[in-house]
């Protein structure tokens, strides 16, 4: 049986006619930038995120920039962050300027450890970044509460949690201001680059608007420092038709996790995610904790079966920020998760055909391993074991 990591054919199957549709739309009327597809999606995903401002860019970088630009950060800033996420959520401050300053994960929800927040605050510190990581919305009551105390902008990364919740509300309207992504392998992704902010205030709404048509609300008036970052008008088509989809995609996505958790639950050598209290997780990602990751992504792929590594390098330890002095060792959580967490095959059309054969492949794999070899099944063993990277990667 092969199974792959997503189907995005077989997605795009489903509604083919009605993108087809909406894409001739924009061809026929040369609405290519911007126009009347684009608007309609910012419109219908502002309300379905109940927020008030949504603007559409050209790609979920884009909008981690003008997140932040448009809020001033800039040269001599400090901007907290995971460690434990995509390099994208850093670009944002790098572009302004900024410098990233990185925080550990939790090690039951891998999101930002509220924990550990205040410790990197300073006289430099504009922004904080909750990255709703995997899709599981990050801890907003305890993050927003850090930064009303010291009067830190919360920002959004939303890239992986269309339709996710929080205590009831949707990911997108709980800080400041949220980014998102669409691109193609997202929830909600679109067929090319592409990205929208999200924000309930409207001043800041209008700036972003202006922002990301070269700083001008009126053709060669240049009123801002701006950028181009308009999204497409064949990439607002397609998203408008999505989005109908999203919602149902979203439930049938927790359907398929409940079965992994059927038939994987007993796998003592899998750590499978936890859910937080009171949020419903959106599962962009289904990451489990593996002992012998690399040896079990290989038989895996032997067998027909596509997953991925999210991420293989926490960002302290990327070559591009060694000028900021971490070490290995600074941030252990993010490192064990670097080198012991895999990504399951996870989309809507996915079978339990397909689950109970990824299941059966991860079974007959721990069968064959040796067990005598020393293992570090859960972050916290990691932690309490002191062990270094070197020495982890070397036994895992």
């Amino acid at each position: 049986m092969i199974v792959p990591f997503i189907d995005l054919k077989q997605n795009y199957l489903a509604v083919k006619e009605e993108i087809l549709k909406e894409l001739n739309e924009v061809l026929d009327n040369t609405q290519y930038i911007l126009g009347p597809k684009v608007a309609s999606f910012e419109k219908k995903f502002a309300a379905f995120h109940q927020v008030e401002h949504c603007y559409a860019t050209s790609s979920g970088t884009a909008a981690n920039h003008l997140a932040l630009w448009a809020l001033n950060v800039g040269v001599g800033d400090e901007v907290i962050m995971p460690s434990n996420t995509f390099i994208a959520t850093a670009w944002g401050a790098t572009l302004c300027g900024a410098t990233p300053v990185f925080v550990d994960c939790d090690p039951d929800t891998y999101n930002i450890n509220p924990d550990l927040i205040e410790d990197k605050i300073t006289s430099r510190t504009r922004a904080i970044i909750a990255v709703h990581l995997f899709g599981q919305p990050a801890d907003m009551d305890r993050i927003k509460a850090i930064g009303e105390k010291h009067s830190l902008f919360v920002i959004e990364d939303a890239a992986q949690a269309h339709s996710a919740e929080y205590k009831g509300r949707k990911v997108g309207g709980l800080g400041k201001v949220a980014s998102f992504s669409f691109y193609p392998g997202k929830s909600l992704g679109a067929y090319g680059e592409g990205g929208a902010i999200t924000t309930n205030d409207p001043l800041l709404a209008h700036k972003i608007k202006i922002m990301r048509e070269h700083g001008s609300e009126e053709k060669y008036h240049h009123i801002v420092l701006g950028h181009n970052y308009r999204m497409e008008g064949l990439q607002g088509a397609v998203l408008g038709v999505k989005l109908k989809y999203l919602e149902k995609w979203f439930y049938e996505r927790r359907i398929k996790v409940d079965l992994y958790r059927k038939y994987l639950g007993e796998i003592e050598e899998l750590r499978l995610p936890v859910e937080a209290a009171e949020v419903k997780h959106s599962y962009h990602l289904f990451v489990v904790v593996a002992q012998n990751r690399n040896a079990l992504q290989s038989f895996l792929k032997s067998r027909q079966i596509e997953t991925g590594l999210h991420y293989p390098i926490p960002l302290h330890l990327q070559h591009c920020f060694k000028f900021l002095g971490y070490q290995e060792g600074d941030f252990p959580v993010s490192e064990f998760m670097a080198l012991s967490s895999l990504s399951l095959p996870i989309f809507p059309e996915i079978t339990e055909e397909q689950i109970i054969y990824v299941a059966d492949q991860i079974k007959s794999f721990y069968s064959l391993v040796s067990k005598t070899n020393y293992q570090i099944p859960f972050a916290k063993d990691y932690l309490e074991n002191k062990k270094g990277l070197s020495e982890f990667s070397r036994i895992s």
